[in-house]
This record gives structure tokens, C-alpha cells and sequence, in this order.
């Protein structure tokens, strides 16, 4: 980057195109950004993306919680060189964005994460796969090219299973491993309640499964201790649903139709997705499967940062699900600091991660003073995949980045290390 840096230079690049009449593709603002999504992406797409949980009064309080913080600008700092890097578990990061992990990506675009994928590596920024990936990771690792991923796990009720995830993880190169902790169920969530719509039940959402050794054994299980049964009267809906669940299995979708296995993957996935069971006891045999570090997503609360201290994990992920899972819950940003402050306090010095209401470079500044070590950038990435495919998703990176150094230079500041409480005033 050149001396005015890389916010000054994608400013630049956006007013330079305009005066030749072209405008961004993408919106540069994050209102905008989701208002131009909706319009292009189904009804049931954007109602499973932007959704949340019961009255949605969760995802409403992640945004008003950066409403409570204002920054307090310094002058006459010389802010002509900066660098927004942080380094995690090893590698220097250019940015401390991250691409949160989100399920169904085959719902905004056709090349779903490998669209991501190729946004994130323009960007280098560390995409995050999901377990609930349209595309197996090890298509996703190769589309990313070396540059650089961690893998997002739902611990699944069957310990092979899981133990397969893990070892496909490591073995496609992921960095790290983000265990999220708060989906023992899905949350009810209203807008996907209503339209009666439930993408797993269409095969959409389950490659990291249908790809998988451990879970086709099961499916192969199914399928020979199954017992014939009448088969109802088809209406427009399951014809549909089978239509979905036949081109989302691997394989030739005419020779789906008729198979048993794409039905089984469907009801088999429904059985072992999640498990409620699961306890900080369960951790040190996650720990016996892999060398890679572990974060811990979804702590909210300073005694569950001080166990995971306790639990010797790597990381920690400071979430509330984009206000999916639990209505009412504390916003997450408002939960940071007692999360930071344990961990502190336990001297820990474990990275930790935010995500769940990032919509501009302004909140990222907030959440990383507030002690984030790196940012997870979801729903804003989905809508620019929507847009505008591979090229979308990296416009709305790039325009975080931009933003986020400029927001950093305006402030008086040179680095995301100098970002501090001090850097805020809280209104209340």
C-alpha cells in the first residue's frame, strides 16, 4: 500500500470510477447493503439468513449495543503510516477481519462457498467453514489456495462422526478449530417457521455430511435396515423437496430421484446434527483428536471465559449466534468486556474473537477497543455473495478494511493495538 494507506486508496479507486459513471456494485453501507440483498434472493433465502430468534429482540440489541459507545478522536497524531495486522495462533493477519462461518451459502448464490472463498483470498482475510458449508471443505480449502482457513464444528451426537469432521479439518489445512456451543437446538425463529422451510430437510446445507466416510455409513446403515413403506400421494411441495434433496446429494440427480440415499442423508443428518448432552468434560476428547487450536464460540458469560482458561483451550469466540439462537439474550458486544476482563484476570492471554452486529468499520473499531482480538464478519458477507457472487464478498470485505483504516487515522491512531477502552466514551 502507498503511503495513504489502503482506506485512502479504495476511496480513491470508488470516486475515480464515479466521475466515469460507474457506481460500486455492492453498497458501501451495511442498511443499504441488506435492503439491496433482499431484493435479489429468495423469500425463504433471506428469510433464513436475516432472521432470528422469537422476536428478534437479540439481533436488535447487538446493533444498539454499538449505539452506547462513541469514539473520542485525538489530533495532531501523526497517522500517516498504519497497520491493522494481529497476529493469531502464528500467522500474521493483514486485517482482524475474519469470515464468520454461515450455513446454506447455496441459498444467496449458486457457488455458495466457493464464492466466499475466492472474496476472502482476494481480501486475505481467513475465511471460517462451516459445518453447514453447500460445499465440502476440502473443494473450499483448494478454491483458497494455501491462503489460509479455520473450520467451524457442531459437535454431532456420533463421536466417529465428529472425530471424521476433526481429521478432514486438519487434514485440508485448517488453522484452527471454532467449536460453537450454543446450537444443542435450533432457536425458534420465526421467519423460517412461517414459511414452513427448514433448508437441512431439503438436503441443502449437508455436504460436510454427504461427503463424509462416517456419515455415508450411517446413511448406508439406514438405507438396508429400512422397511418398505407406502409412498403418500405426491403434492407440488414434496415433489419439490425431493427435486432439492436429489441435486444437493452427491451424485446424478436422475438416478437421486428414485434412490433411497438422499432421503436417508436427509433423516440421518436430522438425527445426529447436534448434541444437547454435551459438557466441559467432553472437551479433553476433543483435544485428544487434534493438534490444531481450539476456540470456544458462543461465551457470553466471564465464568464460562474463566473455564474455558481452565479447560486449556486456545481461544475464545464472544457470540450470541447473530441473535439466531437465544431471544432477549445479552448483546454480545455488551458481553465482551466482562469476557475480556476474566480472561485477563485469569492471566490468560488467548485471542478472542467477536462476531454479531458488525455491519461497518466503525463498530469493528468499537468491538477491537473493547478487546477483541479479531472480528467475524457474517450476514454483510452473505448479502455481498448475493449480489454479486465472489466479486461481492470481496467489496464488502474490502470496504470493512477501508473503512476500519480509515475510522483507525481519523481517530488518531496507527495500529489495532493502540485501540483501547480509552479510545471510547460510553452513553448511555
Amino acid at each position: 500500500m502507498p503511503s495513504e494507506g489502503f482506506g485512502r486508496t479504495v476511496q480513491s479507486a470508488i470516486y475515480r470510477a464515479g466521475a466515469f459513471g460507474h457506481r460500486p456494485e455492492v453498497p458501501t453501507d451495511g442498511t443499504q447493503l441488506e435492503s439491496a440483498a433482499r431484493k435479489v434472493m429468495s423469500r425463504r433465502g433471506f428469510a433464513y439468513v436475516a432472521g432470528s430468534a422469537g422476536s428478534e429482540a437479540s439481533a436488535s440489541a447487538n446493533a444498539r449495543a454499538f449505539d452506547r459507545w462513541r469514539v473520542v478522536p485525538r489530533m495532531l497524531v501523526d497517522t500517516t503510516e498504519r497497520d491493522l495486522g494481529v497476529e493469531l495462533f502464528g500467522r500474521r493477519h493483514a486485517s482482524p477481519f475474519l469470515v464468520a462461518p454461515v450455513g446454506v451459502l447455496s441459498m444467496a448464490h449458486d457457488e455458495a462457498d466457493l464464492a466466499v472463498a475466492r472474496g476472502a483470498r482476494e481480501q486475505g482475510i481467513t475465511q471460517v467453514i462451516s459445518t453447514q458449508a453447500s460445499v465440502p471443505m476440502e473443494d473450499i480449502a483448494r478454491t483458497l489456495g494455501g491462503s489460509g482457513h479455520w473450520f467451524q464444528l457442531y459437535w454431532s451426537s456420533d463421536d466417529d462422526l465428529v472425530e471424521s469432521l476433526v481429521s478432514r479439518a486438519e487434514a485440508c489445512g485448517s488453522e484452527a478449530l471454532v467449536v460453537t456451543l450454543d446450537t444443542a437446538y435450533l432457536g425458534w425463529r420465526p421467519r423460517d417457521l412461517d414459511l414452513g422451510h427448514l433448508p437441512f430437510a431439503r438436503g441443502e446445507g449437508i455436504a460436510q455430511y454427504t461427503s463424509d466416510p462416517v456419515f455415508r455409513r450411517l446413511v448406508a446403515d439406514r438405507v438396508a435396515a429400512a422397511t418398505p413403506q407406502p409412498r403418500p400421494r405426491p403434492t407440488p411441495a414434496a415433489v419439490a423437496t425431493l427435486l432439492s434433496m436429489s441435486r444437493n446429494h452427491p451424485g446424478d440427480t436422475r438416478h437421486n430421484l428414485t434412490a433411497p440415499e438422499p432421503r436417508a442423508a436427509v433423516e440421518t443428518f436430522l438425527d445426529v446434527f447436534s448434541r444437547p448432552s454435551l459438557t466441559w468434560d467432553d472437551l479433553p476428547r476433543l483435544r485428544s483428536m487434534t493438534s490444531m487450536p481450539i476456540v470456544l464460540k458462543g461465551i457470553l458469560h466471564p465464568d464460562d471465559a474463566r473455564r474455558a482458561v481452565d479447560a486449556g483451550v486456545d481461544g475464545v469466540y464472544v457470540s450470541n449466534h447473530g441473535g439466531r439462537q437465544v431471544d432477549r439474550s445479552v448483546a454480545a458486544l455488551d458481553a465482551l468486556p466482562g469476557v475480556v476482563a476474566a480472561l485477563r484476570g485469569a492471566g490468560s492471554p488467548m485471542p478472542v474473537v467477536f462476531d454479531s452486529g458488525i455491519r461497518c468499520g466503525a463498530d469493528a473499531l468499537i468491538a477491537l477497543a473493547l478487546g477483541a482480538t479479531a472480528v467475524g464478519i457474517g450476514r454483510p458477507h452473505v448479502y455481498g455473495l448475493a449480489l454479486a457472487g465472489a466479486d461481492g464478498v470481496s467489496q464488502v470485505l474490502r470496504n470493512l478494511r477501508a473503512e476500519l483504516d480509515l475510522q483507525v487515522a481519523l481517530s488518531g491512531h496507527t495500529s489495532v493495538a493502540s485501540l483501547t477502552p480509552d479510545v471510547l466514551t460510553r452513553v448511555d
